[in-house]
């Protein structure tokens, strides 16, 4: 994939996230990207993420749709403000609910694919479904419900 990721567009202030934060180097580092009304996002596993031998373990899964599915909504809010990521602060979300269906034990191995696509955008909160795959079947389906990062939660100094 190329161009920017919607995570590269975040603050520095708030791109710390084990999942999709560029400022954690022990995290995923999951990228995220926009087309324009979905988004889709690629990350291999690698044999830590291990449930039983040949199978990833459904936290990772839940984890890459969370954070996929919030990086979405930021993308959607700025479509639906007509305005192009990086045309000002883009929106950073947190997870207020997160719902994973496991339909199929997810290979370890094979890259995994997931797509997104908000199905409800307000000023402050963002429904974002999506579908997590493993060599073109789909393994696992997710809601994420988004809503813009509290003031409060930037404040924290480490």
């Amino acid at each position: 994939m190329s161009g920017k990721a919607i995570q590269d567009h975040y603050a520095e202030s708030s791109s710390h996230c084990y999942g999709c934060g560029y400022s954690n180097q022990s995290g995923h580092q999951l990228k995220s990207y926009w087309n324009g009304g979905a988004s889709t996002a690629r990350f291999t596993p690698d044999a830590k993420y291990v449930a039983v031998p040949g199978f990833v373990y459904g936290g990772l899964i839940a984890s890459l749709i969370d954070c996929h599915g919030t990086a979405t909504a930021a993308a959607a809010l700025c479509q639906s403000q007509n305005r192009e990521l990086g045309d000002g602060p883009v929106p950073r979300f947190v997870t207020a609910s997160l719902k994973v269906d496991y339909l199929k034990p997810t290979p370890l191995g094979p890259e995994l694919e997931l797509a997104a696509m908000a199905i409800d955008v307000k000023d402050r909160k963002v429904v974002v479904d999506i579908k997590l795959s493993a060599n073109g079947v789909q393994c696992a389906s997710g809601k994420v419900v988004a809503v813009l990062m509290p003031a409060g939660m930037l404040d924290h100094n480490d």
